[in-house]
């Protein structure tokens, strides 16, 4: 690896560990043994970097909304809709969550406009994604449309379910209360 490469790692780690706004260049140079020039040199900036750093551990984590055996449920269903978002609250649920850190990066968007444009692409992307799967399609077959509807709906969903995650984990909903909730609004637009 060379200390482009280094850097995004170290990056990535300091994210994990320390959050966005607690994470100092110094932290990155020393977590991924190379010099403060090379992040200038690089990503511009250490903030572009650890934009860089927090997309690229996003984009992991859409192999853990798989889960371990890949999703089952026929695309478009109920059963997969359930079985994604129990996927998904699953990794909610581990120590050091990545949301966590979303929280953190979404509270401070004013203060950092470079990291909300970059990230501003990427949530488009990640909808494009979150479209994929709950369809059981390719990414790159989901049109703007799409993306612009479904895919910002499951977004809405997911960010909302982070809050109440987050604040009480408790009496968060699970993919079963979210499953059943579709159904009942759904039947709810039937005639009356």
């Amino acid at each position: 690896m060379g200390h482009r490469e280094d850097l995004l790692e170290g990056a990535k780690r300091c994210l994990l560990a320390k959050g966005f706004a607690r994470t100092t260049a110094r932290d990155i140079v020393k977590e991924s043994g190379t010099n403060l020039a090379s992040i200038g040199y690089h990503y511009g900036s250490k903030d572009a970097l650890l934009a860089q750093a927090y997309v690229e551990l996003v984009e992991g984590m859409s192999v853990a909304f798989d889960g371990t055996t890949g999703v089952r449920g026929a695309p478009g269903s109920l059963e997969r809709f359930q079985e994604v978002w129990a996927n998904i609250i699953a990794t909610m649920r581990e120590p050091g969550s990545l949301w966590r850190l979303s929280l953190e990066i979404v509270v401070m968007g004013d203060q950092l406009p470079e990291l909300r444009e970059h990230l501003a692409r990427a949530q488009r992307e990640a909808a494009r994604g979150i479209v994929a799967l709950f369809a059981g399609v390719p990414e790159e077959s989901v049109t703007d449309e799409t993306v612009d509807t479904s895919g910002y709906f499951y977004l809405t969903l997911m960010m909302g379910l982070l809050m109440q995650w987050t604040f009480d984990p408790k009496s968060a909903p699970e993919a079963e209360q979210l499953t059943e909730g579709l159904r009942r609004v759904v039947e709810g637009f039937g005639p009356a």
